[in-house]
């Protein structure tokens, strides 16, 4: 099992990638409705933008390459096509074996750029809503990742100072964020999942 060292007050989670292998199904979602407008949305720059929230990563792609996707309109489409899909979402099992392990022993967050209702979703499925005392979201922090915004909030919300905090991450712009707000980062990619570091 990932191994917490002994000064750790508390732990914080993101969502997709992390404790509920949903990056490939992302993934899809993203070529299905970014298709719908003749966009291209290769897998290398999706892992890139990892953690960042849906409506920021269609801005994103608006400016970089001219598209004029409606940013609303497109993110929900993408997220209702990735909710069809919610259903068969698989845990990180190295992840969720340190939720269960540590389950009314540290209080734990989860601290994602998804939105609130996919992320709920996601930890019912799997079991696991319960077992956090603060689920922080795209749309309770100001700036997403890779700003240190959400990990901050989550540590305020479980009432642990963020160096006393553990954060359990699956991109680059979380583990910037996470390590941002001052927290010990396990980058999940090492047990195995996520692209290739």
């Amino acid at each position: 099992m990932i191994e917490i060292p002994p000064h750790i007050r508390g732990l914080v989670f993101d969502c997709d990638g992390t404790i509920a292998d949903t990056m490939p199904a992302h993934y899809k979602s993203w070529v299905a409705a970014l298709g719908e407008h003749g966009v291209e949305f290769p897998e290398a720059m999706f892992y890139e933008m990892g953690g960042i929230p849906t409506p920021r990563i269609i801005e994103i792609l608006n400016e970089r390459h001219g598209h004029d996707m409606p940013v609303d309109e497109t993110a929900h489409r993408k997220e209702a096509i990735f909710e069809e899909t919610l259903h068969a979402v698989l845990p990180i099992q190295p992840v969720v074996d340190v939720i269960r392990a540590y389950d009314g022993r540290l209080p734990m967050a989860v601290a994602t750029g998804g939105y609130r209702h996919i992320a709920t979703k996601t930890l019912k499925i799997l079991g696991l809503f319960d077992k956090f005392q603060a689920l922080v979201c795209a749309e309770d922090v100001k700036h997403g990742k890779p700003a240190a915004d959400v990990f901050l909030e989550a540590a305020r919300r479980i009432n642990v100072d963020p160096k006393l905090c553990m954060a359990f991450e699956d991109a680059n712009l979380g583990v910037e964020s996470a390590t941002a707000a001052g927290m010990l980062v396990v980058d999940v990619r090492k047990y195995g999942y996520g692209p290739k570091l």
